[in-house]
């Protein structure tokens, strides 16, 4: 509960979107594209994890359009809050760990790219990119390296500075 207040009083503090955003989603459609990846999120957590800024696939493709919010407990963004730091799954499949997980069953996700936003030692929340396929493991690192580039470019948006990783 404490981190909870925390980091809603340092997302206060610096002024960051804790909603829908515009150019939080523009940083989710980057993400996608560079990775390749259906979906792609700057997710916030607050009460539930908000997805401040997402991209999903067309309307049209068939796949399932996500909404802008999931509980605390689901998907893998809350083990890199907890974690603090980036988790590469190629193939959620790969680890019986994450592979029983309710983005898996109802979304059918099999590739989890993440990374956390952290301000003066809190973690807001993550940045991600997700798709229902598995990705070579060869690709895992560059991947990796594109979350983890995105994070930097989201948390200089939300604090005016550069990261230091």
């Amino acid at each position: 509960m404490a981190e909870r207040q925390a980091r809603a009083e340092l997302l206060a503090r610096l002024g960051a979107p804790t909603g829908p955003d515009d150019r939080m989603d523009q940083f989710a459609d980057h993400l996608a594209e560079i990775t390749g990846m259906l979906y792609g999120f700057v997710n916030i957590f607050l009460t539930e994890q908000t997805f401040v800024g997402l991209h999903n696939p067309p309307p049209d493709s068939g796949y399932l359009i996500l909404g802008r919010t999931m509980s605390l407990e689901d998907g893998w963004c809350p083990a890199v809050v907890k974690r603090q730091k980036a988790l590469p799954l190629w193939d959620v499949h790969a680890s019986s760990l994450f592979s029983g997980n309710l983005v898996v069953d109802m979304v059918g996700i099999r590739s989890y790219f993440g990374a956390p936003l952290i301000v003066e030692g809190i973690v807001l929340g993550t940045v991600c990119a997700i798709d229902p396929d598995a990705r070579p493991r060869t690709d895992a690192q560059r991947l990796l390296d594109a979350v983890k580039d995105g994070a930097d470019l989201v948390l200089k948006a939300l604090t005016g500075r550069t990261p230091v990783r």
